[in-house]
């Protein structure tokens, strides 16, 4: 209120009466007889707050990088050295094998600048989705409109290169010029395209899973269950890959398979929850199996957590219109089909 109004006996009086009227602080005119004048106080929440600036932290001196940047660079020019006497040598034994020994050399290194080139490539666009997945779940919290277009239309050109999605992609381009809250059309899309491919990576993680169970129930040595289970679930780990957008190479799957051990140990491990538990024991496993048959089923149970968990990290998406694929939903999957070979 101004000062005018420290002097005037209190009253009351409704908003929406004709002679109440509302002045700015700045307005000095004198009020016209039998009004009223109010000066709207500025609200706190639009003032200048003094925010200071957050103290970034010195970057320490990395001594290891620099240890393996040199082991590299004296490999790399023993390497070099190593070819060049090996070609001399042989120019020194025969101008033709001199010839040939460059061919070999020049194909071998074209062959690597190629390879180079593709781990590059495939490490660029697991880390692009990864991106994408962080950028989706801001979205969810901040519901940023203009941010959720720019994540759909990075999701349609993953979705373009896979046939099963066109219908789905029609149906997004549809939904992209109308009034839609940011978190809204990231739910939207993730029903639209995550759909197939969910049901699909859960086809995957059973099909591996039940392999893996039925191998190592009959591998006579502890060394093949290993192997097996290992490879097992690197394919399993590429599959889930590209089928949600990834090509990972050599280098991905590392990177892939750190994330992976990582997400793991950050949901609570690889050990299967009191319920899972519950639902052996009431099914009877513990009664009906012999020793190996449940080793078998305990490392289809384990690989299937892991399946889960490279859902998570591949998926550019994160679960929110849709359910995550739970544990109990595949162990159903592996008892079901262990009664059904204990029947036949």
């Amino acid at each position: 209120m101004n000062d005018r109004s420290k002097h005037r006996r209190p009253a009351t009086f409704r908003l929406d009466d004709p002679a109440v009227t509302v002045i700015d602080a700045e307005d000095t005119g004198k009020a016209a007889r039998g009004t009223v004048q109010i000066t709207p106080e500025p609200d706190a929440a639009q003032l200048p707050v003094p925010v200071d600036a957050p103290a970034v932290p010195r970057r320490a001196f990395g001594w290891g990088t620099v240890f393996w940047s040199g082991v590299a660079g004296m490999v790399l020019l023993g390497l070099g050295l190593g070819v060049t006497h090996f070609i001399e040598d042989l120019f020194a034994r025969s101008e033709s094998l001199g010839v040939l020994g460059i061919a070999f050399t020049a194909a071998a290194a074209s062959a690597l600048g190629v390879i180079t080139l593709r781990e590059l490539a495939a490490l660029v666009r697991l880390a692009t989705i990864e991106k994408l997945h962080a950028r989706a779940a801001s979205v969810l919290l901040s519901d940023d409109r203009d941010e959720s277009r720019a994540i759909l239309r990075d999701l349609l050109k993953i979705a373009h290169e896979k046939p099963r999605l066109a219908r789905a992609r029609t149906a997004l381009i549809g939904h992209a010029d109308e009034i839609i809250d940011g978190a809204d059309l990231i739910k939207l899309a993730e029903r639209e395209l995550m759909t197939p491919l969910d049901q699909e990576a859960r086809r995957l993680v059973s099909s591996a899973a039940q392999r893996v169970s039925i191998v190592t129930a009959i591998s006579p040595r502890a060394a093949i269950d290993i192997l097996f289970v290992f490879v097992a679930s690197l394919r399993l780990i590429r599959q889930l890959a590209r089928l949600y957008g990834g090509r990972p190479g050599a280098l991905g799957m590392i990177r892939l398979l750190r994330h992976v051990i990582a997400h793991l140990a950050i949901t609570g491990g690889m050990a299967a929850s009191d319920s899972l538990v519950q639902q052996m024991l009431g099914h009877g496993i513990a009664a009906k199996l012999s020793q190996r048959l449940g080793e078998g089923m305990l490392n289809g149970l384990l690989t299937a957590r892991l399946g889960l968990a490279a859902i998570d990290v591949t998926r550019p998406l994160p679960f929110t219109a849709l359910p995550r694929p739970a544990l109990t939903d595949l162990a159903k999957d592996l008892l079901t089909k262990r009664d059904d070979e204990e029947r036949s």
